[in-house]
């Protein structure tokens, strides 16, 4: 690449860049929310810068980003990450445009259950079902707070798989928070509280469930703690590694779909009967296309 391209490519994103040098919220396909103070295209990619340093930010495929615009909220510059972290989100929330009220439900039976593995991603698919989320994001939460241990039991006092505080427990209706399904689905409706609450904006959601909501209000964004930061990071981390591994593993089968689609087509040509001269053509045939 000749000085004067390379000049011209630092210049454009330059003047992308200062042109979005406002607080700016993307939002998103799935209904999550970024807020950001700059942003620069990356090839199929946006990058959204969380701070005005550019020090922080979150790539994001272009296409899944559904719009711009202002944040008029006045805020504080979001705290400043360890390291860069990518997001790749689902489908499941409902679109932040018109966000869907949860109504609150009643908890489940309390019922001591042999755990195994398919038992918490039975529990983690009937709780994700119900508040209408990833359950790949519920399990990347899950992972981070206790590593799938049941009776895990935080310094703090945080107890069972999701790392529900007693109050917070208690308010959820979780009177065993070492049932699992009980836990699960406490921490998830909960999960889903927040995001609303945060208008699915997921990084603040994220913190706010590790350090609490009034610690978010209070920094206006992720608060400057260095466990919440590398907490949001590993969730967001774990959650884009998953969906990476599902869309390769999709691509990778279309080809195989195909060639055996492709055998069955030729056979069917094959055998086809020419038509008669009389008989209309194929695109005589076909109803032309309506609307747009």
């Amino acid at each position: 690449m000749g000085l004067k391209t390379k000049l011209g490519f630092f210049f454009t994103v330059g003047l992308i860049a200062a042109h979005a040098s406002a607080t700016d919220i993307a939002i998103l396909r799935n209904g999550f929310t970024i807020r950001h103070e700059s942003r620069a295209p990356l090839g199929d990619t946006t990058r959204l810068f969380l701070t005005p340093d550019g020090s922080s930010f979150v790539d994001v495929r272009t296409a899944e980003i559904d719009r711009i615009e202002p944040d008029l909220t006045p805020s504080a510059a979001p705290a400043k990450n360890d390291e860069a972290i990518a997001i790749l989100p689902g489908s499941s929330p409902t679109p932040a445009t018109a966000p869907a009220s949860v109504p609150p439900a009643a908890p489940p039976a309390q019922i001591r259950v042999s755990v195994t593995p398919a038992n918490v991603a039975e529990v983690v698919g009937a709780a994700s079902d119900r508040y209408r989320l990833d359950p790949d994001l519920v399990n990347s939460v899950i992972r981070a707070e206790s590593g799938f241990k049941v009776h895990a039991v935080s310094p703090k006092g945080a107890q069972g798989l999701m790392q529900l505080m007693p109050g917070t427990a208690s308010k959820l209706g979780v009177s065993n928070a070492f049932d699992p399904a009980a836990n699960v689905d406490g921490g998830t409706r909960y999960l889903r509280e927040l995001l609303e609450h945060y208008n699915f904006d997921l990084i603040k959601a994220l913190a706010a469930y590790n350090a609490g909501p009034q610690r978010v209000e209070q920094y206006k964004g992720v608060p400057p703690y260095r466990e919440t930061r590398l907490y949001v990071a590993s969730i967001v981390r774990d959650f884009n590694r998953k969906k990476l591994a599902q869309q390769k593993a999709a691509m990778a089968a279309r080809p195989k779909a195909q060639a055996q689609a492709k055998p069955q087509t030729q056979k069917s040509q094959g055998q086809r009967k020419p038509e008669r001269a009389s008989t209309p053509s194929a695109a005589a045939r076909t109803t032309p296309p309506t609307g747009n």
